[in-house]
């Protein structure tokens, strides 16, 4: 219920995008720094994340977190000019980003009393929530609700789905921390030679190729089809839908086919299936080919964040937790850097030329993979955990 409220609170607002931008008249440019504001407070929060849950439990951060990124989400769709409009997308950035970080740390938690490996279905079930947000939005839309009457509704309906889920969390302390002595603290005393450094960088960006395929969807994929394209209002978030629902058939089969394969093959044919299917899309424009392009896109990359932090977590000579941390700290920054790259790009040129970044990013990941296991994964044993997304 939490993994499912988190996926579909932002994405309901997303949709609006398009009416927000021409209700304010903004440039592509001021659009892409005011997205842009998201994931900035989603980055400057994120440090603080660990110390809530710490202070107050996951569950409770997480639950709570909810409700208050509703309360974001209800102001950045009502703001009535740019600049409140940005402020609003920081802050719902900002407690997202700890929402997030509080359930999956109680999602381990879970996963650990379960005995097997179960986070990855709640990732999947992230993608659920986000394609009913969407699909919550999609339908707002064709029934001429207002923004504002529409995004209260599903704000407060989602806020209580997560106070009803905090009621049957797990009580008690969170996971202990590393003892010194044990083998795992005495790792994180190994030297960190520039190999690893190197390896590091290519993990962070097979995570940011993710998260900037996946904000291709978030941001843009909407406004394009609609108005690139000349959509209407209902079918042109279909894009977003494709995108996020591809992605969720991707990890629901992803585990499967990473123990068969291998990391480095599923990734790098991943990468190469997005950057055909999102450049032949924008090759010849279309929106059912473009729908099937953000599709294709979303089904590449489904694996590539989790596989970046698997790898990240296994380096030796850094503590455990370190490698993780790092990756998944500045693979932020492709949320951050994305819109207002692409937002300029149109600017100059089209939104078609702006997302070029989406095969770019394709072909990137298959020249970086080879840092990636090429052996296939054996299944997890009971009790064993798999770190999160």
């Amino acid at each position: 219920m939490l993994f499912f409220t988190n996926g579909a609170m932002f994405a309901n607002v997303i949709p609006r995008y398009p009416q927000i931008k021409t209700e304010l008249a903004m440039s592509n440019t001021a659009y892409g720094l005011s997205v842009a504001a998201f994931p900035t407070g989603a980055l400057i929060a994120g440090t603080a994340a660990g110390l809530l849950v710490r202070r107050f439990g996951s569950a409770s951060v997480a639950a709570v977190g909810m409700v208050l990124t509703g309360v974001g989400v209800i102001a950045a769709g009502l703001a009535p000019v740019t600049v409140v409009f940005a402020l609003s997308l920081f802050v719902a950035g900002s407690l997202d980003a700890i929402a997030d970080v509080a359930q999956n740390a109680h999602g381990l938690r879970v996963q650990r009393r379960y005995g097997r490996s179960i986070i990855n279905s709640f990732h999947a079930i992230w993608s659920v929530g986000a394609v009913t947000g969407g699909l919550m939005a999609a339908g707002a839309i064709a029934l001429g609700l207002s923004r504002g009457v529409h995004l209260v509704l599903s704000s407060v309906l989602l806020a209580v789905i997560a106070l009803l889920a905090w009621r049957f969390c797990l009580p008690g302390p969170e996971v202990e921390p590393v003892e010194e002595g044990t083998p795992a603290a005495a790792a994180g005393r190994l030297p960190v030679g520039p190999a690893t450094a190197l390896t590091v960088g290519a993990l962070v960006l097979i995570a940011v190729a993710g998260a900037v395929v996946e904000d291709s969807g978030n941001s843009w994929a909407t406004l394009y089809i609609g108005d690139s394209l000349g959509a209407p209002a209902a079918i042109a978030t279909l894009g977003y839908i494709a995108l996020v629902g591809a992605q969720f058939v991707g990890r629901l089969f992803g585990d499967r086919l990473v123990d068969r394969f291998g990391q480095r093959v599923i990734a790098r044919s991943g990468g190469a299936f997005a950057a055909a299917g999102m450049g032949l899309a924008l090759a010849f424009p279309s929106v059912g080919g473009t729908v099937l392009g953000f599709a294709a896109a979303g089904f590449g990359v489904a694996t590539l964040v989790p596989a970046a932090m698997h790898e990240a977590d296994e380096l030796p000579g850094l503590r455990p937790g370190t490698g993780l941390t790092i990756v998944s700290w500045l693979m932020r920054l492709g949320f951050l850097l994305s819109p207002p790259v692409v937002g300029a790009v149109a600017d100059a040129t089209s939104l078609r030329a702006g997302l070029l970044v989406v095969p770019v990013v394709g072909l990137i990941v298959v020249l970086t993979a080879g840092v990636l296991s090429q052996r296939p994964n054996r299944p997890h044993a009971p009790g064993e955990t798999t770190p999160s997304a």
